[in-house]
């Protein structure tokens, strides 16, 4: 009896202490969120433009100088924004002789034909556009853009993905920041055309601001290595070439790029204020795929890169910022980790009394106040009504909980070394908005995965009713906000799949498609 009860006795110590262990490796992760902060406040955002180098005074007629640029824009199966993309690129302010514009259309549906008819459009209007379609996916994005670059002309490249709306002046004012030959990459922030579309883009617009203005704002300002984000930036084609081009062996062939750049000596630059509106992701499934490739892309990236990094001959401040965010994502594996220990480590400690009750109460609030500082500060540099924008805070926190199984999964699969193929983010332009009622061929459909965050969801909503009979009151806002977060995911990919996705139908897309070239 004795050497059983201290062999179980033995196992609730193993849970106690993995449960902490797991929540000091967040915390750490916490830590290091406060430091960029501090990078951010330190720094200063305000930088002195260009004194004009490639632009004249007058702003119109080009000087010599004037670099040429490749527009490229990878293009698969988004017939709902395809047109809107090469329209709002075919409107930029640059001098027609030194701007070429190349879509790369991977598509499999009607997608191409629209794509075509929007090219032959601008084409008689005098812009300088090429549409290339290949016949298999090979190297998906990457591959798309390495066969766009091998057809290049200009010795600038800037990418654009098919849910983007750069604005007229987009060209004009990040290209006069490569008048410094050191120069490889300079990233415009993204806007978000729909962020009060519901609470999923209330969610990810605060989450997208935070990464660009603190994440890339600190880094930047404090010479560290940040990434370019696959659209809304533009390359010195020459940096690209020189680090190795386009691989396609991970998911996230602009997080890798970026590193093999940086470790060849070129110099990134983030514009804070310039900024490149997109649409948000309304589907949740959608929203999900899109997290699990991030996801996926930045572990083999961290794979990849890292021991690079640690051999290279750089300060010790970038390899440390290198490591923090180069293995960001497995955060999300220890948070799922972690919480399905919850509930055991709680009913363990419901018999204790004393100061381990409470032991985790700081790590907490230290995770949870990094969080909210993290985004109030960003919010406040975009600056309207951002103090309104903080009340979506609550819900970022337990949909980032949320979505550790999500996420934990495709960590899961890339350290089993299987096959993973570039899945897209689907988006339903502008008729998500006043057509609801149009269904769209990108609906994901999902069913098991829903229902067991729906499943989780109820496992913490009993153990926050648990602590609370056990008076362990420190993990009962934390249980709240996981079953919130698993509910709230769970439900809406549910929901949405039982009712049509936004959209205009192919037929129509192409119709319309159609009539702006007769019109013209």
């Amino acid at each position: 009896m004795y050497r059983r009860g201290g062999m179980l006795q033995l196992g609730e110590a193993s849970i106690v202490v993995l449960y902490f262990f797991l929540l000091v490796c967040l915390s750490v992760y916490g830590v290091h969120r406060t430091y960029l902060m501090y990078l951010y406040i330190k720094g200063s955002l305000q930088r002195s433009d260009p004194a004009g180098f490639f632009l004249p005074a007058n702003g119109h007629s080009p000087r010599i100088d004037m670099p040429s640029v490749t527009v490229q824009l990878p293009v698969y199966n988004e017939m709902h924004v395809v047109v809107r993309l090469i329209d709002a690129v075919g409107r930029l302010c640059y001098p027609r002789s030194r701007l070429e514009v190349q879509v790369l259309d991977d598509s499999t549906d009607c997608t191409s034909r629209i794509a075509l008819l929007a090219v032959q459009r601008w084409r008689n209007l005098g812009v300088d556009i090429s549409y290339f379609h290949r016949s298999t996916r090979i190297g998906f994005k990457a591959g798309a853009l390495a066969y766009g670059l091998s057809r290049a002309k200009g010795e600038l490249i800037a990418i654009f993905d098919a849910d983007f709306m750069p604005s007229p002046d987009f060209l004009s004012r990040s290209v006069a920041l490569f008048v410094d030959d050191r120069v490889g990459m300079v990233q415009a922030r993204w806007g978000h055309i729909n962020r009060d579309s519901s609470l999923l883009t209330r969610i990810q617009a605060l989450f997208l601001d935070a990464h660009f203005i603190l994440e890339h704002g600190a880094r930047n300002m404090s010479g560290r290595f940040f990434n370019f984000n696959g659209t809304a930036g533009v390359w010195r084609r020459s940096a690209i070439v020189s680090s190795g081009g386009w691989h396609d062996d991970t998911l996230a062939e602009d997080l890798d790029l970026s590193y093999r750049a940086q470790l060849m000596g070129w110099q990134f630059i983030f514009m804070p204020d310039v900024v490149a509106p997109a649409e948000l992701p309304t589907d949740m499934n959608a929203f999900k795929s899109q997290q699990r490739r991030w996801t996926q892309g930045s572990v083999q990236t961290c794979f990849k890169i890292v021991p690079r990094v640690f051999l290279a001959d750089l300060p010790l401040k970038v390899k440390v910022e290198a490591f923090f965010h180069l293995t960001g994502s497995f955060n999300f594996l220890l948070v799922f980790v972690w919480s399905l220990l919850l509930f055991p480590a709680t009913a363990v400690r419901g018999g204790m009394s004393g100061w381990l009750l409470w032991l985790d109460a700081p790590l907490f609030l230290l995770v949870a106040f990094s969080v909210v500082l993290f985004c109030a500060l960003s919010q406040r540099a975009i600056g309207g009504r951002w103090i309104a924008r903080l009340r979506s805070i609550p819900a970022l926190m337990a949909v980032g909980l949320g979505l550790s199984m999500n996420n934990s999964f495709a960590i899961l699969e890339v350290l089993a070394r299987r096959t993973i193929e570039f899945s897209r983010t689907p988006k339903y332009g502008a008729m998500a908005a006043t057509n609801p009622k149009v269904s769209s061929p990108y609906r994901r459909k999902r069913f098991t995965q829903p229902v067991i965050e729906l499943v989780l969801g109820f496992y913490f909503a009993c153990g926050a009713a648990y602590a609370v009979f056990l008076h362990v009151f420190s993990v009962f806002p934390v249980m709240l906000l996981f079953s919130w977060g698993f509910f709230y995911l769970g439900w809406i990919s549910l929901i949405q799949q039982q009712t049509l996705i936004y959209g205009m139908l192919p037929a129509q897309r192409e119709s319309e498609a159609a009539r702006h070239v007769d019109d013209d």
